[in-house]
């Protein structure tokens, strides 16, 4: 088993338990694992590759009032546990908020 696993590097027990049954060794998977971990055999698992970030827009200065609004969701629960939700509109210079429409 070990002659199998370094010849294998990527192999797990499942596949080194098919290629012992093809050579006529009848254990079972789970004798074969038992095995596989008194050995210090276990598969090394890969990192994910991380996926590049989209290049982001650089930000507009605003410099002054009304250049550019922002909007945002903004959602709340009562206490008797009905919720709401505000749609907020805010001037991005001033900070200073526009509008607010509440729904249910």
């Amino acid at each position: 088993m070990r002659e199998l696993a370094v010849t294998r590097a990527r192999y797990g027990y499942r596949k080194i338990t098919a290629l012992l049954h093809r050579e006529g060794f009848p254990q079972s998977m789970k004798v074969i694992y038992r095995i596989y971990r008194e050995e210090g055999l276990s598969l090394r698992y890969r990192s994910r590759r991380r996926l590049k970030s989209q290049a982001t827009r650089p930000q507009r200065i605003c410099r002054r009032p009304d250049e550019a609004w922002s909007r945002d969701f903004v959602s709340d629960q009562l206490a008797n546990g009905s919720r709401f939700r505000c749609l907020t509109i805010l001037d991005v210079f001033t900070r200073e908020c526009m509008a607010i429409e509440v729904g249910r």
